[in-house]
């Protein structure tokens, strides 16, 4: 007969605190939607600095950005705390192609909701979902008709770049991007993201094989030396490079060589798509299509997280194509969640109806055209001016370079350390001074990036380029000292 088990007994320990009841959790001490809107900029400054990014805070210090509370939003400008409007040629890294709170698509999310429609459709399929990725497969051109619906440009390039990998086959593991990229903060695109700063000491994937970006020849080196690549990862317009385009002719030797080579070719459009370039994807400049592309930002409409991967039918039946593959890579918890489609579908037809695509070609234009005046008022200042639409680069000299001559040798020696001090200083100024936000590049810091929202008008550029027409006109002494003098009362 078994032994019968002896029972243990374990004494609790003592109590070191007040007692808990078991029956329900002591509610937190939480802030309410009310707290959060009468916040002021010391609470928002302390809990940011308690719980998102102390270090960020310090940039966002010497830039004087932490002394803006924005309480609200509409068309190209913010409104602060003090009842200033700001313009926005910023646009959230391109985030806000409708401008903020664009009527028509708050009507259609407040539709949405008052109707109690669904959100999250697992079980089930999606009729916002699926109609948002048929507008998709229309816009794209060629074969490009199989959508993944996600969150974030990482996410999408992730999908991207995953669908490409399994079509590609395990025999041509291998994936080229180019120098000064980037596709991502996450894990497997931040491999592909050609940053010191961002990769950290993460351990990243070693399938990868980078070129300069817009050299052919080096991609045709590398296609025809080592038939383990099987993929190709480019940015159609560097975003954080500065603003980097490759000839029109570059785009139709790549697409013949990948064609040749059997590579596919996967064009990240999370920032340049969405017509900032005049165009719905940058790439039909060249009049080619990729295997897969990317999208993500705008295509939120500015009021929700959207993303999208688009490929062609062969590479994803290739890759996902039979039941036993179907869900190697399906849609995630909230890829494709109900509200953020029909946020996405009006902002897909408010493009066209409002023509933004050629409003942003002919105002793109305008703006670069007056930018380049000021370049040639200010050649010791402006070293270029450079992109398409509303994606434009403009590039400062170095720092030694608008100093006097006898001056620059010695400061030459610090410009390195001194990238991205004027472009700062200038940025600060056109806020503070004349209620002007503009944006940064992550890589080339002495470019100013500019970004403004497609609804962007001449006006609207008058207004920047005068401010901008100002700060320059003070002189890099006047910059520098009235930049100093606004840290001594942060």
């Amino acid at each position: 007969m078994l032994d019968t088990p002896s029972r243990v007994t374990v004494e609790a320990p003592p109590m070191t605190g007040a007692p808990i009841d078991a029956s329900h959790a002591a509610r937190p001490n939480l802030l309410t939607v009310a707290d959060a809107k009468a916040m002021s900029l010391a609470e928002m400054t302390t809990l940011f600095k308690d719980h998102i990014n102390p270090g960020q805070l310090h940039f966002m210090k010497l830039l004087g950005f932490h002394k803006v509370k924005i309480e609200s939003a509409s068309g190209m400008y913010y409104t602060d705390q003090n009842g200033r409007k700001i313009l926005d040629f910023f646009g959230g890294f391109g985030s806000l192609a409708f401008g903020h709170n664009h009527p028509r698509i708050i009507a259609a999310r407040k539709a949405f909701q008052d109707e109690d429609r669904h959100e999250i459709a697992i079980a089930f399929m999606s009729q916002y979902a699926s109609a948002l990725a048929k507008n998709l497969a229309e816009i794209a051109p060629g074969d490009l008709d199989m959508v993944f619906l996600g969150s974030s440009g990482s996410e999408a390039m992730e999908a991207a770049i995953k669908v490409a990998e399994r079509a590609a086959g395990p025999k041509r593991p291998k994936i080229v991007y180019a120098e000064n990229s980037f596709h991502g903060k996450t894990k497997g695109v931040l491999s592909l993201t050609d940053s010191e700063l961002y990769r950290g000491e993460f351990q990243l994937t070693g399938n990868t094989v980078k070129v300069p970006f817009g050299d052919i020849e080096a991609i045709r080196k590398a296609f025809e030396t080592d038939p383990e690549i099987g993929v190709i990862v480019l940015e159609t317009i560097q975003g954080g490079g500065g603003i980097i385009e490759a000839p029109v002719e570059f785009w139709r030797q790549l697409r013949a060589l990948c064609d040749k080579h059997g590579v596919l070719w996967v064009a990240d459009e999370v920032q340049c798509g969405m017509g900032r370039s005049g165009r719905f994807f940058a790439f039909e400049h060249a009049g080619v299509v990729p295997d897969v592309t990317a999208l993500a930002k705008s295509l939120g409409a500015g009021k929700t997280a959207m993303a999208a991967m688009i490929a062609s039918r062969k590479v994803y039946m290739k890759a996902y194509g039979t039941p036993k593959s179907a869900m190697i890579h399906a849609q995630a918890t909230f890829g494709g969640i109900g509200e953020a489609c029909v946020t996405a579908i009006e902002g897909l037809n408010v493009m066209y109806d409002e023509d933004l695509l050629g409003n942003t070609e002919r105002v793109g234009a305008y703006l670069i055209a007056r930018l380049n005046a000021l370049k040639d008022k200010y050649p010791q200042i402006i070293k270029d001016v450079r992109g398409r639409g509303f994606m434009v680069g403009l590039e400062f000299q170095d720092f030694s370079q608008t100093l006097p001559a006898l001056l620059r040798p010695m400061v030459g020696l610090l410009d390195d350390k001194l990238k991205g001090s004027l472009s700062g200083f200038v940025g600060a100024e056109l806020l503070r001074d004349h209620n002007v936000l503009v944006a940064f590049t992550e890589y080339n810091r002495n470019v100013i990036r500019l970004e403004p929202p497609l609804i962007c008008g001449r006006e609207h550029v008058d207004e920047f380029i005068t401010a901008l027409d100002k700060v320059l006109g003070r002189g890099i002494v006047r910059i520098v000292r009235d930049f100093i003098g606004s840290q001594a009362g942060k």
